[in-house]
């Protein structure tokens, strides 16, 4: 049922698209029509260009991602468990979050230059800081009696935090790592965007020439693959582990 009321509104959507490039109010360069968004998209598919974009894109965001939180879940332990780095990694963390991805990539050029390096660095900025910050609200959140109760059993120290907090921080910590994904995707789409590297063409160096040639539907046909992957992301890797983890500690239905 639900996925047929998602269906049924993305087909208003795209009726309400063609309705408005069939009108011929704004010129076909601004607002191509759907029959030609998807002819270019099945053509990029047949030819190959659109999967290699894709995994170039893919390979980076993967990369990134995964040094992000190899660095943001510590950060967020290390706020968590003491009072200083709150005060100082914590407070330098919750700026840090709110300053737009697209603001590092000057930097990341004048330190790394055109190179896959300055791409990667803009990725990790973008998501260790979210991680960071839902880990630290993540142990925060544990009920102070779970700790009372492993204490009074004898757990203390590094086994109160593997047997104790660390799972009952699961669900916030799942939910950072799935925020820490969406700003990956924002980072890396603003970095190859503004980043020229001979090779490596991803999906927002193509983005970026479609909009240069003035080619609205590759614009909109790469729009639309990566709201599509982040779709299938939530979907196929987040959702099910968020379920999974509210359910096995009751903090859903």
């Amino acid at each position: 049922m639900r996925f047929a009321k998602a269906l049924l509104f993305f087909a208003v959507l795209v009726l309400v698209w063609h309705g408005v490039a069939l009108s011929e109010r704004w010129s076909p360069l601004v607002v191509p029509s759907p029959v030609e968004t998807l002819r270019f998209l099945t053509g990029a598919v047949r030819d190959g260009s659109l999967w290699e974009a894709f995994s170039v894109t893919m390979g980076r965001l993967g990369t990134g991602y995964f040094v992000g939180i190899l660095i943001g879940m510590p950060l967020g332990f290390l706020t968590a468990r003491f009072d200083w780095a709150r005060d100082t990694v914590g407070v330098a963390g919750l700026g840090l979050q709110g300053l737009p991805s697209v603001c590092w990539v000057p930097l990341s050029l004048i330190w790394f230059g055109q190179n896959e390096s300055a791409m990667l660095f803009v990725v990790v900025m973008g998501t260790v800081w979210s991680v960071a910050l839902a880990t630290d609200n993540g142990v925060r959140s544990v009920p102070p009696i779970y700790l009372r109760a492993a204490r009074t059993m004898g757990s203390r120290g590094l086994h109160a935090w593997v047997k104790v907090i660390l799972p009952a921080s699961l669900p916030y910590i799942v939910s950072g790592v799935k925020q820490g994904w969406a700003f990956a995707w924002r980072s890396l789409m603003a970095a190859e965007i503004y980043v020229a590297i001979p090779k490596g063409y991803g999906l927002g160096q193509w983005l970026h020439h479609s909009r240069e040639l003035l080619r609205m539907q590759d614009v909109i046909g790469i729009m639309l693959v990566i709201v599509g992957t982040g779709l299938l992301a939530d979907k196929l890797l987040f959702s099910p582990w968020e379920r999974f983890l509210h359910k096995r500690w009751g903090l859903s239905k």
